[in-house]
């Protein structure tokens, strides 16, 4: 089974790059994706079963990806939230985990440690 990735990210040039390398590196599937908070929200909630990992940035078009997190608090324990950000600092990645995220990641200097938690969900899933 391929890990199913929903992706919240509101900048169409990252958010192609990254599923572009999701699909080739991780070898995933996207099942969607949303630009704003209220769409993101109401995606997560109505395909509960349909997702495997949300990535999630924290600034939107509209709304707070932080309240997308909180929003997942009822997911299956084998459902997983990142939070993948440019604003990845020791304050934010508190509040993002104690929202409920399982791991946060900066954009600009960690996005080989998501890989490796991509592919590590990907082994998990299977």
């Amino acid at each position: 089974m391929r890990l199913r990735i929903y992706l919240v990210e509101d900048s169409p040039v990252i958010r192609n790059a990254l599923s572009e390398s999701l699909e080739e590196l991780v070898g995933a599937r996207m099942v969607g994706w949303a630009s704003n908070e209220a769409e993101a929200s109401r995606w997560l909630a109505n395909n509960p079963s349909g997702w495997d990992l949300a990535v999630v940035d924290l600034f939107l078009l509209q709304g707070s990806g932080l309240n997308v997190v909180k929003s997942c608090s009822n997911r299956e324990l084998r459902q997983k939230i990142v939070v993948l950000t440019g604003y990845a600092t020791p304050q934010m990645r508190q509040r993002c985990l104690a929202a409920g995220a399982d791991a946060v990641f900066d954009k600009a200097t960690e996005i080989d440690e998501f890989t490796t938690y991509a592919i590590n969900e990907v082994e998990r899933v299977a």
